[in-house]
């Protein structure tokens, strides 16, 4: 498939996440938080082609907490350049603080804490409603998984959550996209995605509850599909109220 048609497979299913979830509204200033992987990199690059049709104006902008991790960004400004968004990197110390002075055993949860934390205050200083993560729907189902087995609960995230102390709206205009597809996209357009710093990449429960999903879809025919259906599906909810 050529790089033109998988652009427009991913910028149909994100029409239809902003769409049914009614994302972004007419004078929306929206950030996409931009780490510089191959997800964020997709819903940066989908989103200033959907700006250019959207039935909403809006305007857009890439934000990067740099963790002083030793990443060089000098590629993200570059895309962004190409792409006609400005672009900030907003400084922190999250990886001396995770790794060095509290030596977290499982830091994930209070990185993203931080991160979060971060990239709110930025927005709010620069005047922008609305926060773009890149999550897509396989991210949803491992984080499901991990709130089931860890937590005991019935949890993911939303497809859109409004955080009343920072006043900014998060969204996830990915949300129906399937990874395999971002995947696809941003290997065939070549994109600059920057290595992950984190000593635990790829270490962690969610990768465990990657593999289980695989596992999963490996054993029993459609299961992966189906999981990813329940999950986006309200009309398939059957649990007790």
């Amino acid at each position: 498939m050529n790089t033109t048609k998988q652009l427009q497979e991913l910028l149909s299913t994100m029409r239809r996440a902003i769409g049914t979830h009614n994302m972004i509204q007419d004078g929306d200033r929206v950030a996409v938080g931009l780490s510089g992987g191959k997800d964020s990199l997709v819903l940066l690059g989908c989103l200033a082609v959907y700006q250019k049709f959207s039935p909403q104006k809006f305007d857009l902008i890439a934000v990067t907490v740099d963790g002083a991790m030793g990443q060089k960004f000098d590629r993200l400004k570059r895309f962004c350049k190409k792409l006609g968004v400005t672009y900030h990197i907003e400084p922190s110390q999250i990886g001396p603080i995770v790794f060095e002075t509290r030596k977290e055993k499982n830091p994930c949860s209070l990185c993203a804490k931080l991160r979060r934390g971060i990239l709110n205050s930025a927005l709010n200083k620069l005047g922008y409603n609305k926060l773009a993560l890149a999550h897509h729907v396989d991210d949803m189902a491992e984080t499901f998984f991990l709130s089931l087995l860890y937590e005991g609960r019935l949890n993911t995230f939303s497809p859109v959550a409004y955080m009343s102390r920072s006043d900014i709206t998060v969204i996830r205009p990915m949300i129906l996209t399937e990874e395999k597809d971002i995947v696809s996209y941003a290997k065939s357009a070549k994109l600059p995605i920057l290595k992950n710093p984190c000593p635990v990449n790829h270490k962690t429960k969610r990768e465990d509850m990657k593999k289980l999903i695989k596992r999963f879809d490996k054993e029993i025919i459609g299961g992966r599909i189906n999981i990813l259906g329940a999950l986006t599906n309200p009309d398939r909810n059957n649990l007790w109220k």
